[in-house]
């Protein structure tokens, strides 16, 4: 994976059910280098942390190889990187071969895959419905949240290296497809196993295994 932008958001308000509410999805490219904190991406703006940046969720990766399935669904929006709420944008994702737990060194910094993105109404917002949810849910190609093990800067131009994969593990697309759909009691366990989830996640999942036992 090799890194084409870069991309932070400002705090903006804007309309939603007859009210005005503040995100951060709205990112564009930035000139490098980045810095990766523990927490959040440097200059980037986060507005509620129950759901973004965070430990578990502080840099976002959406790969560009999936950016002409969503252009030519929403080809009259102003596309650029960022897009999607990407903080990294990489050339290639590939969603089926990222394992969580996997630990990759990219410029100076040590970030390890932990899970999939979620989408929520901001993104229906931004697109200007909110049939994308479904979309993208049903696409099936969430990009990533990476911990920040170590921090440090990264650049454009920047590879991803493995340097700890965990090739027998869960990949992200399968337990993004765990999440939504109903999946095999095999499945639910080898997540459930997966000690580098998130506990919110995990007690998510436990609840998908218990009901299927």
């Amino acid at each position: 994976m090799k890194i084409l932008s870069l991309n932070v958001g400002e705090v903006r308000e804007v309309p939603w059910r007859g009210k005005m509410v503040k995100t951060g999805i709205f990112k564009k490219p930035v000139p490098g280098p980045l810095t990766l904190g523990a927490t959040d991406v440097d200059g980037d703006q986060v507005v509620d942390r129950r759901y973004h940046g965070g430990v578990d969720k502080a840099c976002y990766l959406y790969g560009a190889n999936h950016s002409a399935h969503w252009k030519e669904l929403y080809p009259a929006l102003d596309w650029s990187y960022g897009m999607m709420g990407e903080n990294i944008t990489v050339d290639v994702c590939d969603e089926d071969e990222i394992r969580i737990g996997s630990i990759y060194k990219v410029g100076s910094a040590v970030v390890q895959a932990v899970q999939p993105r979620q989408p929520c109404f901001k993104l229906g917002v931004k697109f200007g419905t909110q049939k994308i949810l479904k979309q993208f849910i049903a696409y099936g190609h969430p990009g990533v949240y990476f911990r920040v093990l170590e921090e440090g800067s990264v650049n454009v131009g920047d590879v991803f290296e493995g340097k700890e994969l965990a090739p027998d593990g869960v990949s992200i697309k399968s337990l993004f497809h765990a999440l939504y759909e109903h999946p095999g009691d095999h499945l639910l366990q080898s997540i459930a196993a997966t000690e580098v989830i998130p506990g919110d996640l995990r007690e998510y999942i436990d609840g998908k295994y218990e009901a299927t036992r």
